[in-house]
């Protein structure tokens, strides 16, 4: 059975004639009496009485139509859904970041997003570089914002901008009175970081490495999952941390934070995609905002 005939039978049945039918369809009679007999020799099951030259919708018919009609109509609900997703009217996004790039670099991005489209559901999830990546490889973002790199065969990742790693310390801390340190150095200090798996952590134990200093000889006190959370530690106590200059700006300014002078990397801000799902409408219209 196709949606053709279902078309063809709900209209015969309604105008109650072969002829008008025809006409209202832009078919000849003669293709729509071919389709509803058909549709009656595929089920075996006549719908029509033909009394004379005319045709009556019988009992059988009349159960059908029911059935007809509802379908009719499903499929042109899953016509306009279609219609709509291609034309930006209807959709969803869902998005996964790290935290600075969620809190921080990616709110006007979206602010210009919803704006352009506010008929898509934009759903925003945070969790760390490693939590973003998985999201990604599971379908279950359809783009994710990375600090970090990740190495995997089934992933995309592509620049789109990035940000500063900056050493913070409290104004306590005795590396305040010190105009510079050198990369030794930073082993003569008690360290709050964010959990493994975080890009800014991840950035910062590469440039130990690439310094000859041993991350494992680093002295650890305390790992917190969020950059709020390591900021007020900081703060605290007499400790050392790393953090994207965005997230500890209003800080330094307000003297609740003071910057240490170190050569520190810069780190690139990561667009995440799966290399073989689909790109949705809705992702190209933030792809081509992001280009800008």
């Amino acid at each position: 059975m196709t949606f053709d005939q279902l078309r063809i039978f709900v209209e015969v049945a309604e105008q109650g004639h072969l002829t008008r039918a025809a006409n209202s369809l832009s078919l000849t009679p003669a293709a729509v009496s071919a389709s509803i007999r058909a549709l009656e020799n595929r089920y075996g099951t006549q719908l029509f009485d033909r009394i004379g030259r005319g045709i009556e919708l019988n009992q059988n018919g009349h159960i059908f139509l029911i059935e007809a009609k509802a379908a009719l109509s499903k499929a042109q609900s899953a016509e306009l859904t279609l219609s709509e997703l291609g034309n930006l009217m209807r959709g969803n996004l869902s998005i996964h970041a790290s935290q600075t790039i969620a809190s921080y670099w990616l709110p006007p991005i979206l602010l210009q997003y919803t704006k352009a489209h506010p008929l898509i559901d934009i759903q925003l999830t945070i969790g760390n570089t490693d939590h973003v990546a998985m999201a990604v490889l599971k379908g279950s973002a359809d783009v994710g914002f990375i600090e970090g790199k990740i190495e995997d065969e089934n992933l995309q990742a592509e620049i789109v901008d990035g940000d500063d790693i900056v050493l913070v310390v409290s104004p306590n801390h005795p590396w305040t009175r010190r105009k510079r340190i050198d990369h030794q150095d930073l082993l003569g200090s008690k360290w709050i970081l964010r959990e493994i798996g975080s890009g800014t952590r991840a950035a910062f134990m590469a440039m130990l490495l690439e310094n000859g200093v041993d991350p494992d000889a680093l002295d650890i006190e305390l790992t917190l999952p969020s950059n709020e959370a390591v900021r007020s530690a900081v703060m605290a106590g007499s400790y050392a941390s790393v953090l994207s200059a965005l997230v500890v700006a209003s800080d330094i300014k307000a003297g609740l934070l003071c910057r240490v002078k170190i050569d520190l990397p810069r780190r690139s801000f990561f667009l995440l995609r799966h290399k073989e799902r689909y790109k949705t409408k809705a992702y190209l219209a933030l792809e081509k905002i992001l280009s800008k």
